[in-house]
């Protein structure tokens, strides 16, 4: 459920490209398979990189999450995912896993919940290993702060100032 190296998790993501394939650090499950993993970022995302070491505990389904950073492990569970991914099976001497998205979903994304859900083991084991993530997409910077909008659902005439001349609406002006 929690990693087993305090820190793992942002470690694997802030990795470099040019680390991507080293063993450490790796993010590690503490108690069973499933690992659950938020990152915030604003994007428009269209693949996940992913690398493991070949063995069994590498993942096997990951559930991906838009803009949920409230989940716990039984959410995520039960929750209809916004996209589910199939990890291809680890293989020696394998280089990082591309997996595409669905780009019409993940499109002003701000945040992003993978639920590591089991591994290649098959229920042996009990621990799933993790060394990359990574993301390709179109990264995007906030420059000032969010704009509010209040809108009038149906104005109410006395809430606004009357206009000299103007009888109300749809009235036609004298001499006209």
């Amino acid at each position: 459920m929690l990693e087993s190296i305090p820190k793992a998790g942002a470690a694997i993501v802030q990795k470099t490209w040019a680390e991507r394939l080293n063993d450490e650090p790796e993010l590690e499950s503490d108690a069973d398979e499933q690992l659950l993993m938020t990152i915030p970022g604003q994007a428009n995302i269209h693949s996940v990189l992913l690398y493991t070491a070949p063995t069994v505990s590498a993942p096997k389904t990951v559930k991906l999450f838009k803009n949920r950073d409230d989940l716990d492990f039984s959410m995520a569970s039960e929750l209809h995912p916004t996209q589910i991914i199939e990890v291809p099976p680890p293989v020696p001497g394998a280089d990082v896993f591309e997996l595409p998205l669905n780009r019409a979903h993940w499109n002003a994304t701000t945040s992003v919940t993978l639920f590591f859900e089991d591994n290649w083991s098959d229920g042996e084991e009990d621990v799933t290993k993790v060394g990359y993530v990574g993301f390709k997409g179109q990264f995007m910077k906030l420059t000032r702060e969010p704009v509010n909008f209040l809108y009038e659902a149906a104005a109410n005439p006395q809430d606004h100032v009357s206009i000299p001349g103007v009888g109300g609406i749809g009235s036609v002006l004298p001499g006209q």
